[in-house]
């Protein structure tokens, strides 16, 4: 019965149906159900078209903790924390980030993940914009304060690239980050992107959003100033 509800659960994350995935994994406590709750907490977040709400992103990384407390090594729980505590930053500064400890959780979160599993495009990916973004926010000093590393950030892109070449999130949220630090100096690469994440077949409402918001995001590629496109982009989940 358990396996039936959490099946269900994942259909109805599919599908876009939270609310009712929330309700399918509710009977069931193992450490994937845990998990799987939280990611559909964060694809709500991801899809509400705003700020992420503290009260929503702190339940969600109660669930990935939930999960955690039974299996320590679970990946997709690890996977949903670091999501988590990634959002959790997206207020702060890079020096607020780092005393806070969630920067530095999440990545550490991510490459436990790959440690186990070199092939998971999804941490891959998350670190890849993990990297990215510490530059954007610190520029290279604070990168280098940091360990990041754009060098390491397309290495990880690449992999995750060639591992799940039909992600469409996966597109659209480097070429997010990209358009965030710089959007002149990547702009071929941006457009290139938003345009590979808007053709591949959605599997998941979750994806369509995405492609969506790479829509709109191309649409002013080539209308607005790099600062208004940098801007734009940084508001953008």
């Amino acid at each position: 019965m358990a396996l039936a509800d959490i099946a269900s659960a994942n259909a109805a994350f599919r599908a876009g149906q939270y609310d009712l995935a929330l309700t399918e994994a509710a009977g069931e406590r193992s450490a994937d159900a845990h998990a799987l709750r939280a990611r559909v907490m964060l694809a709500k977040v991801m899809c509400a078209g705003r700020e992420p709400e503290l009260a929503s992103l702190k339940e969600a990384l109660a669930a990935a903790e939930a999960a955690l407390k039974l299996d320590a090594e679970h990946g997709e729980g690890r996977l949903q924390k670091a999501i988590a505590l990634s959002l959790l930053t997206r207020p702060m500064g890079l020096s607020e980030a780092n005393e806070s400890g969630y920067g530095p959780k999440a990545r550490a979160l991510a490459e436990a993940v790959l440690e186990d599993n070199p092939k998971d495009h999804y941490a891959l990916g998350f670190l890849a914009v993990w990297h990215v973004e510490v530059h954007r926010r610190g520029g290279s000093l604070g990168a280098a304060v940091m360990g990041a590393s754009l060098k390491t950030a397309r290495k990880n892109y690449a992999e995750a690239v060639r591992l799940a070449p039909e992600d469409a999130g996966l597109r659209w949220q480097w070429a997010r980050a990209l358009a965030a630090l710089d959007a002149k100096k990547y702009k071929g690469e941006i457009e290139a992107e938003l345009e590979a994440a808007i053709s591949i077949d959605p599997a998941t409402e979750l994806d369509r959003v995405m492609q969506a918001r790479a829509e709109a995001l191309l649409d002013i590629l080539g209308t607005k100033k790099p600062g208004e496109i940098e801007k734009t982009a940084q508001g953008m989940l």
